[in-house]
C-alpha cells in the first residue's frame, strides 16, 4: 500500500476511536454491562462525511488539504543547491559559477515561496475550523467532536501535516542556506544595478517575510500557534474555554488511544501511531499558546505527565522531533509555575 493509503486508513481508525472513546465517556456506567462487540457494531466507523451544516467550512478546508500531500512530497524531495553555492562562494571571480549557482537557486526559491504561501492558506483553513468547532452550537467540546466528525477529521489532518512538515524542515539545512544565498545575491545585484528576474518572483518585502518564516525551527507550527492566538483575540465574545476545551479534549483522546492496549491494538500500522502522536503534540502546543497559563500549569486540563510518558514510551528515533517541539516551541514550559517533574521529563 502507498503512504497515502496508509494515511487514509490511519485517519479512519483515528476517527473510529474518537467515536468509541466519546461513547465511553458519555456512557461509562452503562458500558460496564454492555457487550463490547455490541458497542463496536453500534459505533463502528462511518466515513465522516460532512453534514449539510458542516459542508461550507468542510469544502473550504478540503481545497487546502488536497494540496497538502503534494507539499510534503516536494519538501521531502528538496535537495538544495549546496554544491553550486559552495563553488560560487569559493570562486567569487568566476562568473560562470556565479550564474550556475543563481540558476540553481532560482527554482528552489520558487518552491520555498510556494511552501510559505501554503502556510497562509493553512492558517485561514484553521480559522474556519476553529470557528465551527468552538461555536456555541453545542454545549461542550465532546458534542462538537461527536457531531462534527468531518471537521474534526480535517483538524487532525492539518495538525498531522503541520508536524510532518516541520519534521522534514528541521532535518534539511539546505532550505535556509539556499534562501540566505538568494537574499545575499539579490542584495548584491541590486547594489550593482544588475537586473534580477528572480526578484519578480520574490521581491525584497516578501523575501523578508519568507526569511522570518524559515528562521523558526518549526515554521508551520508557529503559523498555526499564532493563528490560533489571533483567532481567540479576534473573537472576544467567544469564551476562551470553547477553544481550549476542544484542544484539551483532543489531546486526552489521543493520549488514551496511545496508552491503552485495547485501543492501540486496533491500529494496523505504525503510521497510524505517528499520526496520533503528531495530533496530540499539535493540540498541546496550540493549547499552550492560547490558554492564559498554558498547558504545563497545575490547572491545565491536559495531563502533561501522561502525554510526555506516552511519547517517551515510543522508540526514541520516532519521537525526538515531537519532544523537541514541546521543548522549544511551547510558550509556558519554562514558567516558574511549571512542575519540576514535567521539566525534568523533557530534559
Amino acid at each position: 500500500p502507498t503512504e497515502k493509503q496508509f494515511l487514509v486508513k490511519g485517519l479512519k481508525q483515528f476517527l473510529y476511536l474518537i467515536k468509541y472513546i466519546i461513547f465511553l465517556i458519555k456512557a461509562r456506567d452503562a458500558f460496564e454491562s454492555c457487550p463490547p462487540d455490541l458497542v463496536v457494531v453500534c459505533y463502528c466507523f462511518s466515513d465522516a462525511q460532512p453534514t449539510d451544516a458542516e459542508r461550507e467550512v468542510w469544502e473550504q478546508v478540503d481545497t487546502v488539504l488536497k494540496d497538502a500531500k503534494g507539499i510534503l512530497d516536494e519538501l521531502q524531495a528538496y535537495k538544495g543547491a549546496g554544491q553550486e553555492i559552495r563553488e560560487a562562494i569559493q570562486n567569487p571571480n568566476d562568473e560562470a559559477l556565479q550564474e550556475q549557482a543563481w540558476a540553481a537557486v532560482g527554482p528552489l526559491v520558487g518552491k520555498l515561496k510556494k511552501f510559505y504561501e501554503f502556510s497562509q492558506r493553512l492558517e485561514a483553513a484553521l480559522h474556519s475550523l476553529l470557528g465551527a468547532l468552538t461555536s456555541e452550537t453545542y454545549d461542550d467540546p465532546t458534542q462538537h467532536l461527536e457531531r462534527e466528525q468531518a471537521l474534526a477529521k480535517q483538524f487532525a489532518e492539518i495538525l498531522h501535516f503541520t508536524l510532518r512538515f516541520d519534521e522534514l524542515k528541521m532535518t534539511n539545512p539546505a532550505i535556509q542556506n539556499d534562501f540566505s544565498y538568494y537574499r545575499r545575491t539579490l542584495s548584491r545585484m541590486r547594489i550593482n544595478n544588475v537586473p534580477a528576474e528572480a526578484e519578480n518572483e520574490v521581491n525584497n518585502e516578501l523575501a523578508n517575510r519568507i526569511s522570518l518564516f524559515y528562521a523558526d525551527a518549526t515554521p508551520m507550527l508557529k503559523t498555526l500557534s499564532d493563528g490560533t492566538t489571533k483567532f481567540v483575540s479576534e473573537n472576544k465574545n467567544l469564551p476562551i474555554e470553547n477553544t481550549t476545551d476542544v484542544l484539551s479534549t483532543m489531546a486526552s483522546i489521543c493520549k488514551v488511544m496511545l496508552e491503552t492496549p485495547e485501543y492501540r491494538s486496533r491500529f494496523s500500522s505504525e503510521e497510524t501511531v505517528s499520526f496520533c502522536l503528531r495530533v496530540m503534540v499539535g493540540v498541546i502546543i496550540l493549547y499552550d499558546y492560547v490558554h492564559p497559563v498554558g498547558a504545563f500549569a497545575k490547572s491545565s486540563k491536559i495531563d502533561m505527565k501522561g502525554c510526555i510518558k506516552v511519547l517517551k514510551d515510543q522508540p526514541p528515533n520516532s519521537v525526538e522531533g515531537l519532544l523537541n517541539a514541546l521543548r522549544y516551541t511551547t510558550k509556558h514550559l519554562n514558567d516558574e509555575s511549571t512542575n519540576k517533574t514535567i521539566k525534568s521529563m523533557l530534559q
